[in-house]
């Protein structure tokens, strides 16, 4: 039986993290990329201000960044989470969600509202991407 190799995956244009974890791990074709909130990668500070269209544009470039790191793309994602502290921003997340993501096959996705978000973000959304 062979180990599964892994690399941890870092980059200068997304926000470091907060916790003993990475930005994501790189393992056997895949990239499993922790959840985005919508920290400028320079300050790390809070974009948007509340606005949940600007936190969410925030996110997804941060988790662009991430996976560029990793070599892939918006059109590599199989399967994102997105979690929300108020379940009636979801049309004006998913308005910019489906910018992001315009590929023949969206990923595959959940969506879930949640009590409260680090650093009291409205957003954050994490993903799972193949390089194959």
């Amino acid at each position: 039986m062979t180990s599964l190799s892994k690399k941890a995956l870092q980059t200068k244009l997304a926000p470091s993290p907060v916790g003993p974890y990475e930005q994501a791990i790189m393992a056997g074709g895949w990239i499993y990329c922790s959840g985005q909130i919508p920290l400028d990668p320079s300050s790390g500070l809070m974009v948007g201000e509340g606005n949940v269209e600007e936190e969410t544009k925030q996110v997804l470039k941060n988790l662009l960044a991430v996976l560029k790191e990793g070599g892939a793309n918006a059109s590599n994602v199989i399967k994102t989470t997105i979690y929300l502290v108020n379940l009636n921003d979801f049309n004006k997340v998913n308005k910019i969600y489906s910018d992001f993501f315009q590929n023949e096959i969206c990923p595959a996705r959940a969506c879930i509202e949640v009590s409260a978000l680090p650093k009291g973000s409205l957003v954050e959304i994490d993903c799972v991407a193949w390089l194959g």
